[in-house]
Order: C-alpha cells, then structure tokens, then sequence
C-alpha cells in the first residue's frame, strides 16, 4: 500500500492554492516523495511527533509553505537551524531551486534521514550539516535563518548570532504569540515584524516573528 495516498495530494494542492503558492507538477510530485519518506522514517527514527500522516500535510508540509512569502523576499543563502525532520527547510529548498538552503541539526539519525531526502529527490541546492549550532562556522553569513519550534527566541539569537550579519534576517516560527520571549530578547536583535500564519487544515495559532540584529 502506499505511503502517500490521493487524499494526501488533494489536501497539498488545495493546501498551496488558500496559501496562494503555487507549486509545478515536479514540486508537487517532489513534496510528496518527501511525505512518503518522512512517513516510512518516523516509525523508526521518531523523527516527528506527529505519528498520524494524515496529519502530516497541513503540520508540515502546509505550515512550511506558509512562510514562503517571506523567504521569497530575502537572499539565496538560508539556513534551517534545528531542522529536524526537515521543516521547514526541505520544502522551502522545493520551492526555491535558485536558492541555497543549510540545513543544521545536532542530532545524527535526523542528518542521515535529511541526507537520504537530498539524494532521492535530487535535491541539489540542499546541504546537510551534523553539528551543534555553536559550534558550526559557515564561510559567509546566511542571509536567512529559519527555526521551527527550536528553542526559545533568547537562545535562537545567541546561538545563531555568529551566523548573521546586519543584513541578515531571522524567521522564527512559533505558535501562541511568545511575549514573553520577546522580553529576554538579547539587546542586539530587534522585532522587525510580526505574522500571523493561517494554515490550511491546522488547529491552533501560528505566528511568524521576523528578527534583525544591530551590528
């Protein structure tokens, strides 16, 4: 049986059409395979705690697509930091085959799973990096810096400050609207703009925070 079903295809296409993306037949097609092998995955490298695929489309794949907007607006030099399963980093590098995505994570089993991704869907502006944060040196600043439920906004600007410069922006998605993070703010980053995310078929609020920093 496979792992991905025409439900799944019909929720992504109706999906991307209320978030006013549009995909080709290939990024279509893409998006799916990457369903399919975070599916097969997850039920042994707990990739997600999201266990029920059906689930799958509109918590990662839509919610990733949301922030598109917003990324089509910055550089071509991004990084998804803590990407864990790939979100939202895999889906952007789809959508974006002109741009280059860095995808980070510290854990081993979600590098190799990233890594297989980037082999079978041929994704190659797509770079994957097993390390800490802290500890990653990159030979240019990213001009974008992506994180999906990483860590509180405090600890992405101290662990990621070393990645950017005054030109580069910060994305941090998060659900409920963080006040109280945003009042631990290190005194050099600043709140640029605020998003709300409406995601096709997901319960619950999503917001978008766009960070810069003073150099």
């Amino acid at each position: 049986m496979s792992l991905v079903t025409a439900r799944h295809a019909e929720e992504l296409s109706q999906g991307a059409l209320e978030l006013g993306v549009e995909l080709s037949a290939q990024q279509h097609e893409q998006l799916l395979a990457y369903l399919a092998l975070l599916i097969k995955w997850n039920k042994a490298y707990n990739l997600t705690a999201v266990r029920d695929p059906n689930e799958m489309v509109s918590r990662h794949l839509l919610d990733s697509l949301s922030v598109v907007p917003f990324v089509s607006e910055a550089g071509d030099n991004w990084l998804d930091v803590g990407s864990g399963g790939g979100m939202p980093g895999i889906p952007l590098a789809i959508l974006f085959p002109e741009r280059q995505f860095t995808l980070l994570d510290s854990n081993g089993k979600k590098t190799r799973f990233l890594t297989q991704v980037k082999l079978e869907l041929k994704l190659a502006n797509l770079q994957v990096i097993h390390s800490r944060v802290e500890a990653f040196t990159p030979a240019v600043p990213f001009n974008g810096i992506c994180s999906r439920a990483f860590s509180s906004l405090e600890d992405f600007s101290n662990w990621t400050r070393h990645l950017g410069d005054g030109n580069t922006q910060w994305l941090a998605m998060k659900g409920v609207h963080p006040d109280d993070e945003l009042q631990a703010l290190p005194a050099d980053f600043r709140l640029t703009a605020t998003h709300v995310l409406k995601v096709p078929g997901c319960q619950g609020q999503r917001h978008l925070l766009i960070l810069r920093r003073s150099v």
